[in-house]
C-alpha cells in the first residue's frame, strides 16, 4: 500500500522546496513506512511513501517517468491496486511486471482522460503532464480511495490524505459553517472536503488541473439499464460476479485475511475465497473477529438481534479456516491513546465511536499477521441490508435514510449534532443542509421511464446508498486499515456487480421477505444453514454500560476545562443532561443516536485541540 501527496506552483521553482515536499510525504508515513521518493520539476514536486508488496500485485516502483528526446513527457504517481494488471500489461504492449505506476502512465499516453476506464480496482492516481504543464487526478469508480486537493491562487495540492495538505506551510487548518453542515449531516456529499479549502476528487472521476483551471471528466457513473434476467439466471450472475470479484481480490501473491462476523456478507466473500483458493491449487483462509467481553451477556434490541460468535465459529467449522478471535474490553475501546490514533486515522471526528476504535484495534491485530484483508463491506448498500430499508416508514420519508433512522431514534439535528448549542444549531440548519443533499440526489437518480411506486422509490433508496452513504462509509474502513499498514479489499465494491444489481427490481432483491435475500441465495449452497438464515445485525458495539459512563466522564471533563474548545459550542443543559442519565448510552435504537451525539461533540473537541483547526463562522 501507498500514499501519494504533491504541489503544483506556476510561480516558483519546487526543486528548491525539497523540506516541504518530505513533510507533505511524511504525513503519510503511516501508509507507507518502508520507502519514499520525491521527484520534482520548476513547477511541480510530487511524492509517494509505499509499504514492500506482499506478493506478487502492486510492484512499488515510483514514479514511472516516461522521456522523449531526452526530455521529461510524463511523470506517474499511484496508489492502489489493479485488480487487472496482467490484461492491461497485455493491452499496452509492456512486460507484465510492470509497475502499477508505468501502467497507469502509458494508459494516459495512449488514451488520454479516457485511462481511468481501463483500470480495475480500487485506485488513486497523480500524472504530471510536463509538456502541458497538467495535473492528472484520477479516483477508482466507487471512491475506495481517497484523494484530496487543495486549490491555491498559483497551483495546487493534493494528497491521499488532508494531513499531507496540512503540513505545507500555506495551508490552515479551519473549518467554517459549510464544513460543520457536512461534519454534523453526515450528507456524504461527493467532492466535499470539510476543512476550509478542501476538496475531494469524485468518484469515477478524473481532474485536470492546469494554470487556467480545472476540468473533470466523468468516466463512470451507475445507469439505469432494464432487466431482463429471470430470477434463477439473476442469482446465478450475482454469484458469477461476485465470486469473480473475489478471486481478483484475493490476488496471485500471499493469501489477504478476512473479516468475518458471521453475517451474510463476510461469510459470502470467506466461502468463495476459500473455494477460489481449492481451485488454484490450495491455500488456507485465515478469518479474524473481534467481540467484546462479557459478549455472553448480549441482549438483543431493535438494532443488534443476535450475537455473532455463534455464527462466526459455525462458518470457521464449515471451511475450516485458520481463525484469529480479538476479543476487546470496556477499557481498550476507551483508551485516550486508541482514540487519539482514530481521529489521527480519520482527519475529522466522527460518530462511530467504539465503532472506530474496535475496528482500529482489529485492524492493528490483523497486521500483525496479513499485510491484506477482505472485507463484506457495501453488501448492505448494494442488495438493501439496512434496517431503515424494510421500515415502511423511514423509506418514505423525503429526506436520507440514514437521517430519517436518527430522527426514528430520537435524533433532532443531522446525524451527531443534537449536542451543539442552539444558536449554532440555528446558523447551520443541519436539516436543511440535510434536506437539499436529498432533493440534490433525487433529481440525479438514474431510473427508467414508467417506473413507479416501490420499484422506484427503492432504486432511489440504492441510489443514496451507493453515492452518499458510501462517500461515508468506505473512507471508514480504508483510513482506518491504512493508519496501521493493512490494506482493505472489498469484493462487494466491483463495479460491474454494483451496477447489475442497482437494476434488478426490489421485488426480486427481497423475493422471500427478508433483507438480501438474493445474497443470500447466490450462496445459500456454500454456507452453513443458520449462516445463511442469519438476519441482519450490524457491526458489534460493546453493550456494557460502563462505556456510555466513560462518555459522560468525557463530556463532564469538557464542560470542567476552561479551555475546552467545543465548550463554547455546545449545548450545556443537553450535556448535563446526559451526564445525570448515562443509561440512555447503553443500547439500542436511542443509545446508537445519543452516542452518536456525544461522540462527535468529543471527537470535535480532541480535534480542535489536538490539531489546532479553528473554527470560522
Amino acid at each position: 500500500m501507498s500514499g501519494i501527496a504533491g504541489w503544483i506552483d506556476h510561480t516558483r521553482d519546487l526543486r528548491r522546496e525539497r523540506p516541504t515536499l518530505l513533510a507533505m510525504t511524511a504525513a503519510l508515513a503511516q501508509r507507507g513506512p518502508d520507502a519514499e521518493q520525491l521527484w520534482s520539476t520548476r513547477s511541480a514536486g510530487l511524492g509517494v511513501r509505499h509499504s514492500r508488496p506482499s506478493g506478487g500485485q502492486g510492484y512499488v516502483q515510483q514514479p514511472w517517468v516516461f522521456e522523449e528526446a531526452g526530455a521529461t513527457v510524463l511523470a506517474s504517481f499511484f496508489t492502489g491496486t489493479l485488480y487487472d494488471r496482467e490484461e492491461l500489461a497485455a493491452t499496452l504492449g509492456v512486460r507484465w511486471r510492470a509497475s502499477d505506476a508505468e501502467l497507469v502512465g502509458r494508459a494516459f499516453l495512449r488514451w488520454g482522460e479516457k485511462f481511468a476506464e481501463q483500470l480495475d480496482g480500487p485506485f488513486a492516481a497523480a500524472l504530471w503532464s510536463e509538456r502541458d504543464q497538467e495535473l492528472v487526478l484520477a479516483r477508482d469508480r466507487l471512491g475506495n480511495q481517497p484523494l484530496y486537493y487543495y486549490p491555491l491562487g498559483s497551483g495546487v495540492l493534493f494528497g491521499s490524505e488532508r494531513k499531507a495538505i496540512l503540513a505545507h506551510p500555506a495551508v490552515d487548518p479551519e473549518i467554517d459553517a459549510d464544513g460543520l453542515r457536512e461534519l454534523f449531516s453526515y450528507a456524504g456529499t461527493a467532492g466535499h472536503g470539510i476543512l476550509r479549502g478542501f476538496k475531494q476528487v469524485r468518484p469515477g472521476h478524473v481532474l485536470r488541473i492546469r494554470r487556467e483551471g480545472e476540468t473533470a471528466y466523468k468516466y463512470w457513473e451507475l445507469t439505469a439499464e432494464e432487466h431482463t434476467d429471470d430470477q434463477a439466471t439473476t442469482i446465478a450472475t450475482v454469484r458469477e460476479l461476485l465470486g469473480d470479484s473475489v478471486r481478483r481480490t484475493l490476488g496471485t501473491g500471499d493469501v489477504p485475511g478476512i473479516m468475518l462476523s458471521g453475517g451474510i456478507d463476510s461469510s459470502a466473500v470467506t466461502a468463495l475465497a476459500h473455494q477460489a483458493l481449492a481451485e488454484r491449487g490450495g491455500g488456507t483462509v485465515r478469518t479474524f473477529t473481534v467481540s467484546f467481553g462479557g459478549a455472553e451477556d448480549f441482549k438483543e434490541d431493535e438494532i443488534w438481534g443476535s450475537p455473532d460468535a455463534p455464527f462466526v465459529r459455525s462458518v470457521v467449522d464449515h471451511l475450516g479456516t485458520d481463525h484469529t478471535d480479538l476479543v476487546l474490553e470496556t477499557g481498550d475501546i476507551i483508551d485516550p491513546a486508541v482514540r487519539a490514533a482514530v481521529l489521527r486515522a480519520k482527519d475529522v471526528p466522527s460518530p462511530l465511536g467504539n465503532m472506530n476504535t474496535s475496528l482500529y484495534l482489529l485492524c492493528q491485530a490483523v497486521r500483525e499477521h496479513v499485510g491484506s484483508v477482505l472485507l463484506g463491506e457495501i453488501a448492505d448498500a448494494v442488495f438493501g441490508g439496512f434496517a431503515w430499508v424494510h421500515n415502511k416508514q423511514l423509506v418514505e420519508a423525503p429526506m436520507l435514510p440514514w437521517v430519517a433512522m436518527g430522527q426514528f431514534g430520537g435524533g433532532k439535528h443531522g446525524l451527531g449534532g443534537d449536542l451543539l448549542a442552539p444558536d449554532l444549531l440555528g446558523k447551520l440548519d443541519l436539516n436543511g443542509y440535510a434536506g437539499d443533499a436529498y432533493t440534490s440526489s433525487m433529481a440525479q437518480v438514474p431510473r427508467l421511464d414508467g417506473e413507479t411506486g416501490q420499484t422506484l422509490r427503492m432504486r432511489e433508496i440504492t441510489y443514496f446508498h451507493l453515492t452518499r452513504w458510501l462517500e461515508t462509509l468506505l473512507s471508514h474502513d480504508e483510513s482506518l486499515g491504512s493508519a496501521v499498514g493493512l490494506e482493505t479489499r472489498m469484493p462487494f465494491c466491483d463495479h460491474r456487480l454494483v451496477n447489475y444489481a442497482y437494476n434488478v427490481p426490489w421485488s426480486m432483491k427481497s423475493f422471500d421477505g427478508r433483507e438480501k435475500s438474493l445474497l443470500r441465495a447466490a450462496v445459500a449452497d456454500l454456507l452453513p444453514d443458520d449462516v445463511v438464515n442469519r438476519a441482519k445485525s450490524p457491526y458489534p458495539v460493546t453493550q456494557d454500560p460502563a462505556y456510555g459512563r466513560a462518555l459522560c466522564d468525557g463530556m463532564a471533563a469538557l464542560l470542567a476545562d476552561p479551555g475546552a474548545p467545543a465548550a463554547a459550542l455546545a449545548d450545556t443543559a443537553g450535556v448535563r443532561a446526559l451526564i445525570d442519565d448515562p443509561s440512555v448510552l447503553d443500547s439500542g435504537m436511542r443509545a446508537w443516536v445519543a452516542r452518536a451525539n456525544v461522540e462527535m461533540l468529543l471527537g470535535l473537541n480532541d480535534w480542535l485541540q489536538r490539531y489546532g483547526v479553528r473554527v470560522v463562522l
